[in-house]
């Protein structure tokens, strides 16, 4: 195995701040490539409300890790992991500098950090959430965990069954909080058998109340460009619920409640810019604190910062290559 680290790019940032956008801009100009690391993207037909680029986009600056599964399928960190590990291997093998964008925290936690070590399932104990949860819904559920781990409640949404699930349930095994077993960091980890550098750059929004300004519009512009159409398709897939994972995303969800007709239209609206503010926060949140002192923080204002990250992709690129 090679003693050389190899060099991983990661450009992060919570949703709606220009990722995807600015990490485009770069792949046109250095030899990196891109890989989403987007946990709605991966699923294929589900392209409005991920904000996943147009096709014309995609084809000028190709990114992979996207459109992986169909829409009625489970997809973990895990199942990440593999898929990413097997992209940055070609992309090594090419010559190219792999760049992870996305914003989703188990993803570039499990890959970057190792999978983490996590106690065996207790049925007993997953059982009894299960219950609560059929009897009180997974908010109540959600609220439970907060009562015994406001760290990790802050950091999974309401509507996140399967990790609500999980961080109580190793709350009630352990004690302990899952946030604890996120924090152990590995300072040996290996990709394809290559220990790795890693070098990040989180976007930040300069003025929060802006970031939820442009997070409000983006939905906007999402139910303009056809969202209810693309759900209403989804939902012609005879295998695909409300129970899926990839319909539970936020604005996939509160749209196909609004098409069981269980809120308003203006609900469905709301409801979903709220749900995505709530995503942000939580990245934000977790971002302040992972490779704390190994990230590069530009903070975005009104335009991308083309410049900056440009700066700082040359010295990275400059440095190892």
């Amino acid at each position: 195995m090679s003693a050389n680290p190899r060099l991983i790019l990661v450009i992060t940032g919570p949703t709606g701040i220009g990722k995807t956008d600015l990490s485009m801009a770069l792949s046109e100009q250095f030899p990196i490539r891109l890989l989403s690391a987007d946990s709605v993207m991966v699923y294929q037909h589900l392209d409005i409300g991920s904000a996943k680029p147009a096709a014309e986009k995609l084809s000028l600056s190709p990114h992979e890790l996207i459109d992986l599964v169909p829409p009625e399928h489970a997809f973990d960190a895990g199942q990440f992991v593999t898929h990413a590990t097997e992209a940055i291997k070609r992309t090594w093998d090419s010559n190219l500098v792999p760049c992870l964008v996305g914003g989703t925290i188990m993803y570039l936690k499990s890959l970057l950090d190792g999978l983490d070590p996590l106690p065996s399932s207790d049925p007993i104990i997953r059982e009894e959430i299960r219950k609560k949860a059929d009897h009180e819904g997974w908010p109540a559920v959600h609220a439970w965990l907060e009562s015994l781990d406001s760290g990790a409640a802050q950091m999974i949404h309401p509507n996140h069954s399967s990790r609500i699930e999980r961080a109580l349930e190793v709350r009630l095994i352990t004690g302990d909080s899952i946030c604890s077993f996120w924090s152990k960091r590995k300072t040996d980890q290996r990709i394809a058998g290559h220990p790795i550098e890693v070098a990040t750059l989180a976007l930040m929004p300069s003025n929060r109340e802006q970031l939820k300004s442009r997070l409000d519009r983006r939905f906007d512009a999402m139910l303009t460009e056809g969202l209810e159409a693309e759900v209403r398709f989804l939902r012609e897939r005879p295998a695909l619920s409300l129970t899926c994972t990839s319909m539970r995303s936020v604005g996939y969800r509160q749209m196909w409640e609004f098409l069981d007709g269980s809120i308003s239209k203006n609900e469905m609206r709301e409801q979903a810019k709220a749900a995505t503010r709530q995503l942000a926060k939580r990245q934000m949140t977790w971002l302040r604190s992972w490779r704390a002192d190994a990230k590069t923080i530009i903070e975005v204002a009104g335009s991308l910062p083309i410049g900056e990250a440009k700066n700082w992709l040359s010295g990275e690129l400059d440095r190892v290559l």
